[in-house]
């Protein structure tokens, strides 16, 4: 069977899955694979749970008129979703970058359905499946799409941009981050631009923060439109404070946002200088701006009893740990803690890496720094006010013994080390 017929079977539900546990009515289920798992194995399941349709890659597995054998389910899956892309023909706008890009996605998708109904990739699914199945979701219902996509080696951001076919792209930023993967800042640099290179490729648009060098130096000869603080912009913002929440004015208007961090304000001034362009109203921009409210541990504003913590420990890499101390450090507080757990995938970079952090944190203007996991505890640095730990569980142990009262508390790790569970020990 080809594209077309499975793209007509789609177009009866606009829907499809990859998992039984979800709800499979009247959708089509991918048959897809992992190291652990065989997605053939639960198309029959798929069927009887009311699944129109299943995608199947293995013949041994074809019980049903309706399942669909094909050569390789995720190819299918691919290519289904940018035949679907076409078909739609509404703006898409691709992101990706070293941090921040879950966070300013989230911010677009608030500016963007003040006008449109925007559709923007759920959670950080933001990879080779996570982008199709977003590509997927989209009905014809909606005008306009917001894209994250994800990466942690080359050519990965060049795939997906094959697969999305973008109109629009964003970089948020570069950063030492998945330097196991890339081998090093200037393979960062050059994976991350692969979207640069496939967007200048099709004479398609970039939104290029002009205060960021490396974003001005890539971005060179591309129709680009260009926000920040400098004059010779498209769409200028101001900063104007971060204490704890950014506040910015664009266009005589004053935004009051519900982030933390300097860091943020970029992330913000993109989604503002974005919604300006693509014709939303500078109230109505504020508006969803003001709205959004950060979750699921990305710089969460979280107070509990006499102690306000600050909970990103979604995920951690020595850009954003820099930036998230630098901001701890610069708060209006009476006691200032950073609970800090290890960064992953770094490669061969991970022990410098971890002892740079470990004295920026040390030479923070902080009250105490808890460093925790096998990377912190093993750097050599030893300063007054400075406590490491082999474990989570090491930590626990001794944590309870201190008294935090009336303090700004900064949790801060990669995902792996689960460090929201010090909510419990507060």
């Amino acid at each position: 069977m080809g594209i077309e017929e499975i793209y007509t079977r789609y177009k009866e539900s606009y829907k499809v899955v990859k998992d039984t546990r979800e709800d499979v009515r009247d959708s089509i289920y991918f048959s897809l694979k992992g190291e652990s798992f065989n997605g053939n194995k639960y198309a029959k399941e798929a069927l009887e749970k009311g699944a129109s349709y299943a995608v199947i890659d293995e013949k041994e597995y074809k019980v049903d008129e309706r399942m669909i054998l094909v050569n390789d389910a995720l190819s299918c899956l691919q290519e289904l979703a940018t035949y679907h892309r076409n078909e739609l023909k509404i703006p898409i706008l691709a992101l990706t970058g070293s941090n921040g890009k879950t966070t300013t996605k989230e911010l677009i998708h608030s500016v963007m359905k003040r006008k449109f109904n925007c559709l923007a990739t759920k959670g950080n699914l933001n990879n080779h499946i996570g982008v199709p199945l977003t590509l997927l979701a989209l009905t014809p219902e909606h005008d306009f799409g917001v894209i994250e996509m994800g990466a942690n080696h080359q050519l990965e951001i060049d795939e997906l941009c094959k697969i999305a076919l973008p109109d629009y792209g964003y970089i948020t930023n570069f950063g030492r981050v998945h330097l196991e993967g890339f081998g090093s800042f200037q393979g960062v640099i050059k994976g991350k631009t692969e979207m640069y290179r496939h967007l200048e490729a099709h004479q398609k648009k970039v939104f290029v923060n002009r205060d960021d060098r490396i974003q001005m130096e890539q971005s060179e000869g591309m129709e680009r439109i260009l926000f920040g603080d400098e004059q010779d912009v498209d769409f200028r913002t101001v900063f104007l404070s971060a204490d704890p929440f950014v506040r910015m004015r664009f266009d005589q208007v004053e935004i009051k946002s519900q982030l933390i961090g300097n860091y943020n304000y970029t992330n913000i001034a993109a989604a503002v200088a974005m919604g300006a362009y693509f014709g939303i109203e500078s109230k109505e921009i504020k508006n969803g701006i003001e709205s959004y409210v950060p979750k699921n541990n990305r710089s969460q504003i979280i107070d509990l009893k006499t102690n306000r913590i600050i909970m990103d420990a979604y995920n951690a890499n020595p850009n954003s740990m820099e930036v998230a101390l630098d901001n701890l450090s610069k708060l209006s507080a009476d006691h200032k803690i950073a609970i800090l757990g290890d960064m992953f995938e770094l490669g061969k970079e991970s022990k410098v890496e971890h002892e740079r952090i470990a004295r920026l944190a040390s030479e923070s203007d902080l009250d105490k720094v808890f460093l925790i996991g096998e990377n912190f505890s093993k750097t050599k640095l030893s300063a007054e006010g400075l406590t490491k730990f082999i474990s989570f569980e090491a930590f626990k142990d001794q944590f309870k013994d201190y008294d935090v009262e009336n303090s700004t508390i900064l949790i801060k790790a990669s995902r792996g080390m689960a460090l929201e569970r010090t909510l419990d020990l507060l």
